[in-house]
């Protein structure tokens, strides 16, 4: 494939010569380094040195596995040196100081989906780049201060998907010559769909208004939406994502009444962050199902949130039964009981 179709000359093609653009190049470009080197690590599977095994808990008391440890220490050493100020890690209670004069910082979940290991199913790393602001916990920027994001995904092949707020490309390692080149450039999510992604074992958690929401997905043609929908639930975030940016969709996380749950499950600054920026630039929406993502003030490295994104109408309409379940006129008795989870 032709040089200039790689990731490294994309970058610098950004760059441009810009002391900030810079920094955020070389984020990336180590972000990229170190997910060619954990993507080998991942495919030796079983014969590698126990990845799947529990060695602890992290910061928010999810099991902490071998890889997610390796996923980490490759992330922090290949960000060493890059200019990047500090990295805040799913893996680590605390951000840590890479360069005191750093422009830009990064944070991250080094292995999202790390459960799956051991069934060989995709994982991924998901990277935020922000700038480094002097006062307080630059962590606790709003997501639409993001310079930067994306997430190396781990399954048939090693992609990184990545935005630099200009639309969304996708690049595909080569371990012929351990170099990403570009294979979609202008990756797109269609504003409607007949495809959902959601746990639906949940349900009796659930809002009403979302509960109603899912039932009118699950009635299909008979029911008010007049259309079949399909069904689709990975558990893993980058594996829904890529999906989603592959062909379209919908992905639903809400909070709900479980301990531990009300407000959500996801990583708020190094996962549905970046994943919302992907997927606006995308031609998407991300939302908590209340407001937009990008839009939230975190108040904690590690706080979590609820999302809802991918096709924009399928999501706006998500924030309409949140809003008031009962003001689209969907709720008659014609439909009163339709849903497949309903008596």
């Amino acid at each position: 494939m032709a040089s200039q179709d790689s990731l490294e000359v994309f970058l610098e093609g950004y760059a441009g010569g810009d002391p900030l653009r810079t920094a955020v190049a070389r984020a990336v470009a180590g972000i990229a380094k170190a997910g060619a080197a954990l993507g080998a690590l991942v495919a030796e599977g079983p014969h590698g040195t126990d990845h799947a095994s529990v060695v602890g808990d992290n910061s928010g008391g999810d099991a902490q596995k071998a890889l997610d440890v390796k996923a980490h220490d490759l992330v922090v050493e290949n960000l060493r040196g890059t200019g990047v100020a500090l990295v805040g890690s799913e893996e680590a209670d605390e951000a840590e100081t890479l360069d005191p004069d750093g422009l830009v910082i990064v944070a991250t979940d080094p292995l999202d989906g790390s459960s799956n290991i051991e069934t060989n199913v995709s994982v991924g790393t998901i990277f935020s780049v922000l700038p480094m602001v002097a006062d307080g916990n630059p962590f606790l920027q709003p997501g639409n201060r993001q310079l930067a994001a994306g997430y190396v995904i781990y399954g048939p092949h090693t992609d990184i998907v990545l935005t630099l707020g200009t639309g969304v490309e996708v690049f595909t390692l080569d371990r012929a010559d351990n170099t990403f080149y570009v294979r979609n450039p202008h990756a797109a999510i269609p504003e409607e769909t007949k495809e959902f992604a959601v746990n639906a074992s949940n349900y009796r958690f659930w809002s009403p208004g979302f509960r109603h929401y899912v039932d009118d997905l699950l009635a299909g043609a008979d029911g008010p939406r007049e259309k079949d929908f399909n069904m689709r639930w990975v558990a893993s975030l980058v594996a829904d994502t890529s999906r989603i940016l592959a062909r379209g969709g919908v992905f639903l996380y809400p909070g709900d009444s479980r301990k531990g749950y009300t407000n959500g499950r996801i990583r708020l600054t190094y996962e549905a962050n970046p994943i919302a920026f992907l997927v606006e630039q995308a031609g998407g929406r991300a939302s908590t199902g209340r407001e937009r993502i990008m839009d939230v003030v975190p108040t904690d490295l590690h706080q979590r949130t609820p999302i809802i994104f991918g096709a924009s109408k399928e999501v706006q309409r998500v924030e309409q039964y949140e809003a008031d379940p009962d003001a689209l006129g969907e709720r008659s008795p014609l439909f009163g009981y339709r849903g497949l989870f309903r008596a």
